[in-house]
């Protein structure tokens, strides 16, 4: 088993069983990507078992705090299962469900989403990535779900010195051959979504934003909503959203065509007018400058922009750009009218996103009521001991 020694001092966040340790914290000692090693204090006290990866800076992610603990195919099957049983408990009234979400389920670096019978997998870490097999056999065998699609696609593969892998991953063997189709149809709040494992961003679809959803929805009838703005609609669900809440006029700005056409189709397949829901392939600052020249005004709008930052080291240029759409929106607001505002991005905290929304309220000369806070799905968990895990924020703000 090779041993990776920390620094004198740089034990302190393992100890506080954060999964993560970069390469500075790190006095000598190494192995091969994805390796499982042990992880000890310069003084030799045991620390933890963790997945090397050479090429990244964070170099070591921890799988266990347990020096008993063993990793094999068994500890992946417990954490696994582990995952499924609190996704069973919570009792999810979709079957579009965030099975296992990276450090919060004690696999770092594995993202899995269930579809329907269907299961779309990101393997994002040298450690997952030597694990493949076993994790993917895992998860079929507990989960009952014959198909497992892997979209390890994402740019953060090339962090860890992994090239971007996208296909079936398991699937059972057929007669004649066939491939199951990549496109599913799942239910949320009483909806039908349509999305596409292959192509569609991430997984496949955004399952952190639920909640948010039917919320909204609630929101738009409650406040008699009737014009509507969704900006970074990708495939429409807070547009749905709004025309379940009683909108008559929802505008979906995006800059992807087929997104947009899915939007569209989501109109429909719910059995809303299509003419009471328009989409905007455009910028969508752009369109809000472009709105407020036209003297446009709306009842809601929905702002759920892509990450802008990355990194706390992308903190500055990202917020600039928060507090520009965002007092763009507070321009086009009604007195009285809902804003949903949203950041993914887990170099903008929770309080730091707050400033800049009321900064961009100030310099807009709009005030409004913090109506609610919120955040992912309970499908998408924190833990107390990985606070970066809280990616997702957002507020719902009543335009005085």
């Amino acid at each position: 088993m090779k041993v990776i020694t920390l620094r004198e001092g740089k034990e302190r966040s393992l100890l506080r069983r954060h999964p993560w340790v970069f390469q500075g914290s790190i006095a000598k000692g190494g192995g091969d990507a994805g390796e499982t090693v042990r992880v000890q204090a310069h003084d030799g006290q045991f620390l933890a078992w963790a997945a090397f990866s050479p090429s990244s800076q964070i170099r070591v992610r921890a799988w266990s705090f347990d020096e008993a603990e063993r990793i094999d195919a068994a500890f992946f099957q417990r954490r696994i299962q582990e995952a499924v049983a609190l996704r069973q408990r919570l009792a999810i009234d979709s079957d579009g469900i965030r099975l296992i979400h990276g450090e919060a389920d004690g696999l770092p670096g594995l993202i899995v989403d269930q579809y329907g019978d269907l299961l779309s997998a990101q393997f994002l870490s040298a450690g997952m990535e030597r694990w493949k097999d076993v994790i993917a056999d895992a998860l079929v065998a507990i989960t009952g779900c014959p198909y497992l699609y892997e979209r390890s696609d994402s740019g953060v593969r090339n962090l860890e010195g992994l090239e971007p892998v996208k296909g079936w991953l398991r699937h059972p063997e057929t007669t004649d051959g066939a491939r199951r189709s990549t496109e599913v149809t799942i239910h949320e709040n009483g909806w039908k979504l349509t999305l596409d494992v292959a192509e569609g961003h991430k997984t496949g679809y955004y399952l952190d934003q639920r909640d948010n959803r039917g919320l909204f929805a609630r929101l738009v009838r409650q406040f008699k909503c009737k014009t509507v703005l969704n900006c970074y609609s990708y495939t429409g669900g807070f547009s749905v959203a709004a025309l379940e809440g009683g909108a008559t006029d929802v505008t979906s700005v995006d800059s992807s065509g087929p997104a947009l056409a899915r939007a569209s189709a989501h109109v429909t397949l719910n059995g809303y007018e299509a003419s009471a829901h328009t989409a905007l392939d455009a910028d969508v600052n752009g369109s809000l400058r472009q709105f407020i020249k036209e003297g446009r005004t709306f009842d809601a709008i929905v702002l759920d922009p892509p990450k802008f930052a990355p990194s706390a080291a992308h903190a500055d240029r990202a917020s600039r750009a928060y507090k520009d759409i965002n007092r763009l929106a507070f321009k086009l607001l009604n007195p009285g009218g809902l804003l949903l505002t949203f950041s993914c991005s887990g170099g903008i905290g929770g309080e730091l996103f707050h400033k800049i929304v009321a900064g961009a309220g100030m310099d807009a000369g709009v005030d409004g009521y913090l109506l609610k806070r919120l955040e992912a799905t309970p499908d998408h968990p924190t833990t107390i001991t990985f606070p970066e895990g809280e990616y997702l924020k957002g507020l719902v703000i009543v335009r005085k």
